[in-house]
């Protein structure tokens, strides 16, 4: 527990941003060493210099991370600092991923589908109507799949309304800490996301509602899935912000189309027409596009028969075999491999038509 109060110091420290407090942990060797070592050392770390390392230094962050340590006990918060085990893989693979963030609720933030859903704070009728319909189709066809947005008015609270609606997992994301909620309208659907799914955040009590808060939140609402979707946007708004984040990240960015002079499906409309977003109009493009189709025994192609494959090949297809679809790392840890070398391997395993990779660095059998 005394080491969890410097990991929140650590994302306490103004200026110091998900990057440089890892430069800081790897530097001096351990969390708890950040705060032990002198202004001399610590301004020499690359991207620290003299203001860094005396608001590092300061003993009111320690002070500050104190009084945060015991809000979450009171309130039975739940954190992940980025060196641990359970941190959210996708996310953690994000350049600029928050060290350390707060959960509530009963979350998988690992599923091995996750799609995050965004859109306007002016939602249309067509606009709810066709994100219910995905995300009943979703449901319909037994996809386990966790639905991430941002509680906010219009379709962030629409897709999480119809994720309980319709039994599937949803996780909120929110720009403040867990003291709040805003907006105060959205508490109910909120209580009912933390028996199936929950909220995520990595800002502590206290903050206020800043707008700059949200953009930072939305990096987190890209970061934690496969996919965003955006469903209707203005052309400009929050919406457009996550799907260049998401695309930043390499991950897929999908959208509705919208009739033309429709404002807010401008958005949309101009993010495919740029080739910012793969048109989506059902679940089918979406299963297409993610490889998400469920195989039956009609569509099964039978695997080559007399593949040569190398101990180590065939250790990592014995993995696959009895776990199903798994990430890099996860083989990288089962393996005792550098993720380098499992790259490799697994590289080899597709040319040989043995695995397929999936989004997120997860791998399956064919």
């Amino acid at each position: 527990m005394n080491n969890l109060r410097y990991k929140i110091a650590l994302s306490m420290i103004p200026g110091i941003g998900g990057v440089l407090a890892r430069n800081l942990v790897a530097y001096t060797g351990s969390v708890e060493a950040v705060f032990s070592e002198p202004v001399r050392v610590l301004k020499k770390i690359p991207g620290i210099g003299d203001v860094n390392a005396r608001r590092i230094r300061n003993e009111e962050i320690l002070r500050k991370a104190d009084k945060e340590l015991l809000f979450i006990e009171k309130h039975n918060i739940a954190t992940l600092f980025y060196t641990d085990s359970n941190f959210p893989r996708r996310l953690k693979s994000c350049v600029d991923a928050p060290v350390l963030i707060y959960t509530r609720g009963d979350l998988n933030l690992d599923e091995q589908k996750v799609l995050s859903i965004v859109g306007t704070r002016n939602a249309t009728d067509y606009g709810r109507s066709i994100c219910e319909e995905l995300i009943r189709q979703f449901s319909e066809r037994n996809h386990k799949v966790l639905i991430v947005s941002g509680l906010a008015y219009g379709i962030d609270v629409h897709a999480h309304k119809s994720a309980l609606k319709y039994g599937i997992q949803t996780v909120g994301v929110v720009a403040h800490g867990f003291d709040r909620l805003y907006p105060s309208l959205h508490a109910e659907v909120a209580r009912k996301m933390q028996d199936y799914g929950g909220l995520v955040t990595d800002f502590p009590s206290g903050t206020r509602i800043d707008p700059s808060n949200f953009v930072r939140r939305n990096r987190i609402i890209a970061g934690l899935a496969d996919a965003t979707l955006v469903v209707e946007s203005a052309k400009k708004g929050g919406a457009l912000i996550t799907a260049d984040i998401a695309s930043s990240y390499n991950r897929d960015v999908f959208a509705f189309p919208g009739r033309t002079g429709d404002t807010y499906s401008s958005g949309c409309n101009q993010l495919i027409r740029n080739n910012g977003a793969n048109l989506i109009e059902n679940i089918d493009d979406i299963e297409f596009f993610m490889g998400w189709e469920k195989k039956t025994a009609a569509d099964a192609v039978q695997q080559p028969l007399f593949v040569e494959l190398t101990k180590d090949e065939e250790k990592l297809v014995n993995l696959l075999r009895n776990n199903g679809e798994m990430f890099i790392d996860q083989l990288s840890d089962e393996m005792a491999y550098p993720v380098s070398k499992v790259s490799s391997m697994l590289l080899s395993l597709e040319f040989k038509n043995v695995v397929v990779a999936l989004p997120g660095m997860m791998y399956r059998l064919r």
